[in-house]
């Protein structure tokens, strides 16, 4: 019996000797070759024994016995009472290739090594640039064949029309795993030696692929687009219609056309033809037209000649720079055709270069301002850059003086300062205190900065009379000098109203009021007239004629009737007892004129209600003496023979404010009321009149002139000069100068301001 194995044969039969029995292999694996993808059968068949068999790979265990799990493709089959343990690998792979053992354990034996070698056939051969190699025409050819991951490396060649051609260079590289190669063949054909339309063959072969694999390439000799790209028209104005064609001539035929201008596509356009309105960008930025083939693509572009104004192509820069040192400013135009640049300072028509570069030596504080670059292209157009030099210097501080807060709230003044370089410091002193930033008691200081300066506020809690009264100073430095500004404090008013007032909400709620209470008012003053228009209509009816009011003014009379006049003896009836109630008739007369005075005051600004529909002047007037009245700014009315005052009576309507600038706008006037002072001629008229006075208190005549005898007044005028008192009138004017004073303390605020009215009867 022979034993196969690798230790002294007296070793083992000593052992068997031992153990009392024997262990043969009837079967060992030996040296296999497969392709890879295959099954493949190593045998192993052990008589004599029953114990553990074991199989190695490359002194590896793979399991034992029947026990594969590891190795899902592996299996050991056979019949095991027999002693056959065979591995089975289902397809074979590359990492199946080794050195395998059958090995009996308890016997200590074991099998020799068998060699599984797995080939691999080469990958399907790529020639470079198949199936179809374009050609120039007078160009030779180089044919690349690649056979990858192959085990043994594959054989190449080369075959043309049946024949193989032997001019190939082969170069064989293993790859990573260190069992599989690759091959690359090269093949060159001179331009002679070739045509279009051939083929050439790459077969790859090797063990596992005897009979090879094979690609094909067909050889076809073209050129390349011929292109010529034209534009028409040329020169053109920009923002007119281009139009470029591409023409071309190819073999093979053109495929597609592409368009780019500047090297960016141009999407909307396929064809051979491309239309647009052209602007700058055309001049600097070529059209391309690209025409491709089978073979290749041909490009060509053209610059547009477009006419067009100035455009800016290196921006100038704002310069910040100290006194005495130099400021160079630098730009950039491009237009077509050619340009001219200037350099100007605005506001000032002197030309400072001509160049794309202003130097200003040693500026000064005065050449501080914006600075404009301007081109020109002659009948085309003009183009600007404006740059600002700003010489560093001392801050300035422009801020409201007088600025406004409501007492009892928060106020704040703003000081708005503007400086090169920036403020080092902004304070804020007032009185004893100097305050820089932050809280200082009811006092804080914020400062924000803003494109054009830096904004200081001085915020003030809970504002009390002593502000107003305290002078704020603000005062800003830096490296430069330094700059302050005086700013006081202003309450704010519930009279001063600007458009542009922001009111806090107590001043708000006052303002409803006020105004809740004018138009209250208005009302009152509409009801009023109404009434007193209707009385004034049924006085009128009653009133068969009118004489003058003093004893020393002649008497006219005036008719409704213009046909007709009144009897001399009636006239003098009349004349005689009006001068027996002369007492009576001055002072009321007195104070009607008291009353008149005031409404001719109002009636500056008010615009009569009727339109004119009543006539106030209906009777002739008559030379007569005048009455003297002078108006001061301070509103007062002033007795030429008594010089007792007597208060303004505020229109109407007007407000205090209003009156005061009303009346204070001018010198004092004189108005003249030499106008007849009618009184009605009806003797139940009169004794109306005179019981309602004597009924009615002195000290206040409202009562009186309450009642019809109000409408007695029928008309006044003012003439554009004056007379002077006679005699007589100073001493009737000075004798009842206390009821004018008591008429106009004591008038009426709520009767409509009109003119008294004669109506047409």
């Amino acid at each position: 019996m022979i034993y196969n194995c690798d230790l002294p044969c007296s070793f083992f039969l000593s052992l068997l000797s031992v153990l009392g029995s024997s262990v043969v292999f009837i079967q060992q694996p030996h040296d296999l070759v497969v392709v890879a993808g295959q099954p493949v059968t190593l045998p192993c068949s052990i008589t004599g024994y029953h114990g553990t068999v074991l199989w190695v790979k490359d002194g590896l265990a793979l399991g034992v016995n029947r026990d594969m799990s590891g190795y899902p493709r592996y299996d050991v089959i056979g019949d095991h009472s027999k002693g056959e343990y065979h591995l089975l690998i289902q397809r074979t792979e590359l990492t199946d290739d080794g050195s395998f053992e059958c090995q009996a354990i308890q016997a200590a034996t074991r099998s020799r090594p068998a060699r599984l070698t797995v080939l691999v056939p080469p990958d399907d051969p790529v020639i470079i640039g198949a199936p179809v190699v374009s050609l120039r025409a007078g160009d030779s050819l180089n044919l690349t064949c690649h056979a990858e991951n192959a085990k043994p490396a594959a054989s190449i060649i080369w075959i043309r029309n049946g024949e193989v051609l032997n001019s190939a260079a082969y170069t064989k590289t293993l790859l990573r795993d260190g069992r599989r190669e690759s091959t690359v063949s090269t093949l060159h054909i001179s331009s002679s030696n070739i045509e279009t339309g051939q083929q050439i063959t790459c077969r790859a072969s090797n063990k596992a692929a005897p009979n090879g694999k094979e690609a094909t390439v067909t050889i076809d000799i073209q050129h390349f687009p011929l292109v010529n790209l034209s534009v028409e028209p040329q020169p053109v104005l920009e923002g007119n219609l281009v139009k470029f064609h591409c023409a071309a001539k190819a073999n093979p035929p053109v495929t597609h056309y592409r368009w780019a201008k500047g090297g960016n596509m141009i999407t909307d356009a396929t064809g051979d033809t491309y239309e647009v309105l052209v602007d700058h960008s055309f001049f600097t930025e070529p059209v391309s037209c690209e025409v491709t083939n089978a073979l290749g693509s041909t490009n060509i572009s053209r610059n547009v000649d477009v006419y067009f104004g100035p455009r800016l192509a290196a921006e100038p820069q704002s310069l910040q720079v100290d006194r005495g040192s130099d400021a160079v400013f630098s730009c950039a135009w491009i237009g077509n055709p050619s340009l001219t640049i200037v350099w100007m300072k605005r506001g000032h028509g002197v030309v400072l270069s001509n160049e794309n570069t202003l130097t200003l030596k040693g500026v000064r504080q005065e050449d501080a301002g914006k600075y404009v670059c301007r081109a020109v292209v002659p009948r085309v157009g003009v183009g600007e850059k404006e740059v600002m030099l700003t010489v560093n210097g001392p801050p300035t501080i422009s801020s409201t003086q007088t600025q406004q807060a409501l007492y009892g709230e928060k106020g704040q003044i703003k000081c708005f300062i503007r400086s090169t370089p920036p403020p080092d410091r902004i304070a804020w002193s007032w009185k004893e205190t100097v305050l820089e930033s932050g809280t200082s008691g009811r006092y804080t200081v914020e400062t924000v900065s803003t494109e054009d300066g830096v904004i200081s506020t001085l915020t003030m809690s809970n504002i009390v009379p002593a502000d107003f009264q305290t002078i704020y100073n603000c005062t800003a430095w830096n490296s430069f000098g330094s700059d302050t500004e005086i700013i006081r404090l202003k309450e704010q008013g519930n009279n001063q109203f600007t458009p542009g007032s922001v009111f806090s909400s107590g001043s708000l709620r006052l303002a409803v009021i006020i105004g809740v209470a004018v138009g209250a008012f208005l009302a009152l003053i509409v009801l009023i007239g109404t009434l007193g228009a209707f009385c004034c209509a049924r006085l009128q009816r009653n009133l068969k004629g009118v004489v003058s009011a003093k004893n020393d003014i002649r008497v006219e009379i005036v008719h409704k009737d213009h046909n007709a006049t009144r009897e001399p003896e009636e006239h003098g009836n009349m004349k005689q007892m009006m001068m027996e109630r002369s007492e009576f008739q001055q002072e009321s007369v007195l104070k009607q004129l008291e009353v008149l005075q005031e409404e001719e005051r109002e009636l500056q600004h008010i615009k009569d209600p009727t339109n004119g529909y009543y006539s106030v002047n209906t009777f002739q007037e008559q030379p007569t003496p005048s009455i003297s009245l002078t108006t001061n700014q301070n509103a007062e009315v002033r007795n030429p023979a008594t010089a007792t005052l007597g208060k303004h009576r505020v229109p109407t309507g007007m407000s205090y404010t209003n009156i005061y600038n009303t009346l204070g706008a001018g010198p004092n006037r004189l108005y003249d009321y030499s106008q007849r002072f009618v009184l009605g001629m009806g003797s139940s008229s009169i004794e109306l009149c005179e019981r309602e006075f004597q009924r009615g208190s002195l000290s206040d005549s409202s009562s009186f002139q309450d009642t019809q005898c109000d409408s007695s007044v029928s008309s006044y005028s003012k003439q554009d000069g004056y007379v002077q008192f006679d005699k007589a009138s100073k001493a009737s004017v000075s004798s009842s100068s206390h009821y004018s004073q008591s008429s106009s303390q004591n008038s009426d605020l709520t009767r409509p301001l009109q003119k008294r009215m004669q109506t047409h009867v």
